[in-house]
């Protein structure tokens, strides 16, 4: 199992943390990614496939303090956030004029 973050764009979003199994990961992040934006996530995959992976995502929330590591962020109405993260890959953020983050 693999744990995944959802970051919304909403005022009282809370962050929460979800776990994954390998399979459904794969489906979320392919090759090698681990970052993901809603929008890209259904455009690259097939709807009924992506909506029976969240149906039973949203059904294992991960308490933080009982969380082992983040594997995965999903973002959520935040389109400004591409700009850092072109590869979609946490390790290589980066500023929008290519500049790192870390």
């Amino acid at each position: 199992m693999k744990n995944i973050q959802i970051i919304d764009g909403a005022q009282n979003c809370v962050y929460d943390i979800f776990s994954a199994t390998d399979e459904e990961f794969a489906l979320l992040f392919p090759d090698g990614t681990d970052i993901g934006f809603i929008d890209e996530i259904y455009a690259g995959g097939d709807q009924r496939s992506l909506d029976v992976a969240f149906k039973s995502i949203w059904q294992r929330r991960v308490k933080k303090a009982e969380a082992h590591g983040i594997h995965g962020i999903i973002f959520y109405e935040l389109e400004e956030k591409k700009a850092y993260y072109p590869t979609r890959r946490d390790e290589e953020a980066t500023n929008p004029d290519g500049s790192n983050l870390r």
